[in-house]
């Protein structure tokens, strides 16, 4: 059950980095089906494998990754409307078209 957990931690670490440089939106679609996949994939390859951990771990990472790319391909980015600015003084978006 360890090793499950570790292929799970490491399937998301693998999620949360591919999900660097994008937007908000596309880092929570890429995130969510990073997550969901390596948890399917944790699960498929534990029982195709009869129990291994080495086959947890496989399908673990094989499904993140996947999920992972599926969450950013499906999630489309919001497109400023009109900007503003924080206290800070940086440049934010204050409004969105609807796509």
């Amino acid at each position: 059950m360890t090793k499950k957990m570790i292929a799970v931690a490491l399937a998301l670490a693998g999620a949360i980095s591919l999900s660097a440089c994008q937007t908000q939106q596309q880092q929570t679609g890429t995130l969510v089906g990073g997550a969901l996949g390596a948890g399917t994939g944790a699960l498929i390859g534990s029982a195709v494998s009869n129990g291994s951990a080495g086959g947890a771990i496989a399908g673990a990472v094989i499904g993140g990754a996947g999920g992972a790319m599926i969450g950013n391909a499906v999630t489309r980015p919001r497109h400023c409307a009109r900007h503003g600015f924080d206290v800070n003084g940086n440049r934010v978006c204050v409004a969105w078209y609807n796509n």
